[in-house]
């Protein structure tokens, strides 16, 4: 079954006892901007998740930007919005899926099924003359049992033991330029982890905004056995999300996240640092 759903579907059944809608807007240096865009018009019956305050915990010494939030504040936050064991949850956003995709990792990791991401997005959605309001729902709350799911999440060092195994691939979800340490404007580290290969998580959406289907998605992963161990990474574990997704679309059963990314891994010293576009091409400098 996929997990992306068209506004039509959306339209159809958000108003069903056992679906929750989650908007999932956020704009990265602008953080208030999502809960603005929010309280001016959403769908309806749709809660707000904040990325930061939300769907990541404080920033430390390691983990990255946006470091997992606690299992226990989460759930509880989840079952505030209404959402239990059965509840279907479709998330949305209007940045080409990347946070609601956060989201949808984020149950599908602690062990909830029922996650779907909506095609498009919000302006979408509206351009299409679908109902918008301004009404904050007030939902009964549930009870959210968080089920970790380890076949979802690397850590440290798995990604240090498994970036050159035979049978594993390293994927970088981040645009060529910041991939092969040309430019920088967001870590204060340029380049990528040795080993890893580059598929940009925005070609995961076709020209007028929509998920490729898994056709398209397995096509972007050419070269990539789909029996592969991948784990893939971003800057900061958000948009290796959608790359996530899509490889799930595309049908590779064995995908893992490396939640803390980019960030994570030049926060350790140790952690040698690549330079170039592709891995036979690059030259590693030990030391970040």
């Amino acid at each position: 079954m996929s997990s992306i759903v068209s506004m039509e579907w959306v339209n159809d059944h958000r108003e069903l006892p056992d679906v929750v809608v989650v908007d999932c807007r956020y704009i990265l240096g602008s953080p208030d901007a999502g809960g603005i865009a929010y309280a001016e018009g959403h769908l309806p019956g749709a809660v707000y998740f904040d990325l930061e305050r939300d769907l990541s915990a404080p920033v430390g010494e390691h983990g990255g930007r946006h470091p997992l939030p606690s299992p226990e504040e989460l759930a509880w936050k989840l079952g505030r919005a209404g959402i239990g064991p059965e509840t279907r949850v479709v998330a949305y956003d209007d940045q080409g899926g990347s946070y609601a995709s956060r989201f949808w990792w984020l149950l599908r990791y602690y062990g909830h099924r029922h996650v779907v991401v909506m095609d498009q997005g919000f302006t979408a959605w509206r351009e299409a003359g679908y109902p918008v309001t301004m009404e904050v729902p007030e939902p009964e709350a549930a009870r959210f049992v968080p089920r970790l799911q380890p076949a979802w999440l690397a850590g440290i060092e798995e990604v240090r033991m498994k970036r050159n195994a035979p049978g594993a691939v390293l994927v970088d979800s981040r645009d060529p330029a910041r991939y092969a340490g040309r430019e920088e404007t967001i870590d204060p580290i340029a380049g990528h982890i040795p080993g890893a290969v580059n598929r940009f998580w925005k070609e995961a959406i076709d020209g007028v905004g929509h998920w490729k289907p898994a056709e398209g998605q397995h096509r972007r992963f050419s070269g990539i056995p789909r029996d592969a161990e991948v784990i893939v990474y971003c800057g900061s574990g958000v948009t290796a999300c959608p790359n996530v997704l899509s490889f799930m679309e595309a049908g590779y059963p064995h995908v893992k996240l490396y939640a803390g990314s980019w960030s994570d891994w030049i926060s350790y010293e140790e952690n040698p640092i690549a330079i170039g576009s592709e891995p036979r091409e690059e030259m590693e400098e030990e030391g970040a």
